[in-house]
């Protein structure tokens, strides 16, 4: 068998890895991945023709560094698993286009001219060929996820009654940014809607009716899907936010703004989800002996928990919340009932522990 000579193998016109591997007319996400894939070939000094995605996992998991911006330092910034396998992905199929295509397998066959028989070109090519098959076939790379039966209360916040209302007490409300904060925290805490909704609520979606009842209208939730949320007996928020818009001076559009640094002045357009999120960073709480920042999609799930510990049922939380399954309503409202999982005193223990010691237990404690 005849072994390619990788130093030859640099093709006339394909001459750079970004020449080979980028598609002609890439989306964002696969000019993202597949040019991280071609800094890092060109990192090691590796051709197109040896992905060698082993290590390029290896690479992603453990050693990807990025600049920071702001301070021009290099910093580590490795994938999660779930993150590194997407990568991944976009490469093979990257990679299976080229393999399929006859262009590829005639430019090969041109970089194969110089040996003598067309037998010998040809394991040439089919060398060439199956090496990058066996370094990029699924089984060869393929980062392990660990999946998660249950998530512990500390990796998301759920608050209770009181601390919502603690929550809210945080704001200066003798300033019109203050005012701003709790009518935005009111919403989300009432409703239970993403950040990306709130932004886009305008004065004519905040008193729609379903059914006789007082509703927030949600004019474009996730996948395109419009929604009313009835207020209930939280339509209270609406007053916070009629203050806001009074104060604010603020009769059509955009309900949430931003506010100059004078503290009179609210821009015509509204805010961003990342002010949303900048919004709350500025309110943490105190919880289990810790300052913990509640993000808008902590108040998501408290509204699903504390709906369904008032006696609301799964199926008309996910409406409000604009769920396409039971399941996802069930994730954000948590562990439920979990005294139920509580096992009983099946065994007794032998010995009893005093002042760090072992002490035999008697018989007739275990009765």
């Amino acid at each position: 068998m005849v072994q390619p000579d990788e130093s030859a193998l640099m093709p006339p016109l394909w001459h750079e890895n970004f020449d080979a591997l980028m598609p002609h007319n890439p989306n964002k996400d696969e000019k993202s991945r597949i040019g991280y894939f071609v800094d890092w070939l060109s990192l090691t000094g590796r051709s197109w023709l040896t992905p060698d995605l082993p290590d390029y996992l290896h690479y992603l998991l453990y050693e990807r560094t990025k600049t920071d911006l702001n301070t021009g330092d290099v910093i580590p910034a490795p994938l999660s698993p779930t993150t590194a396998n997407v990568h991944l992905a976009t490469i093979r199929g990257r990679y299976k286009d080229l393999l399929s295509s006859n262009a590829v397998r005639e430019w090969l066959y041109q970089q194969a001219a110089h040996l003598p028989t067309l037998a010998e070109r040809k394991a040439f090519v089919d060398e060439i060929l199956v090496r990058i098959q066996n370094d990029t076939h699924p089984t060869s790379a393929m980062a392990q996820v660990i999946i998660k039966m249950d998530v512990a209360d500390s990796e998301h916040l759920r608050l209770r009654p009181s601390q919502v209302r603690t929550l809210l007490r945080q704001p200066n409300i003798n300033t019109l940014l203050g005012v701003r904060d709790v009518a935005l925290i009111a919403v989300l805490a009432c409703t239970g809607v993403r950040e990306a909704e709130l932004v886009a609520i305008e004065v004519d979606d905040l008193r729609q009716t379903l059914g006789g009842e007082v509703a927030l209208r949600v004019k474009e939730g996730k996948n395109h899907k419009q929604r009313l949320v009835p207020y209930g007996l939280l339509a209270w928020c609406l007053d916070y936010v009629d203050v806001w818009l009074m104060k604010a001076g603020i009769t059509e559009g955009a309900v949430f703004r931003g506010i100059l640094k004078n503290d009179k002045t609210v821009r015509k357009t509204p805010l961003t989800v990342r002010a949303v999120n900048q919004i709350m960073n500025k309110y943490p709480l105190w919880i289990d002996g810790e300052a913990r920042v509640v993000n808008p999609h902590d108040l998501r799930r408290t509204y699903a928990r504390n709906a369904y510990e008032f006696g609301m049922d799964l199926e008309r939380i996910r409406q409000n919340l604009g769920h396409e399954s039971l399941q996802t309503t069930q994730t954000y409202i948590g562990t439920l009932d979990v005294s139920q999982r509580r096992p009983p005193r099946m065994f007794q223990p032998p010995y009893a522990v005093k002042g760090g010691m072992f002490t035999v237990r008697d018989a007739d404690e275990d009765e």
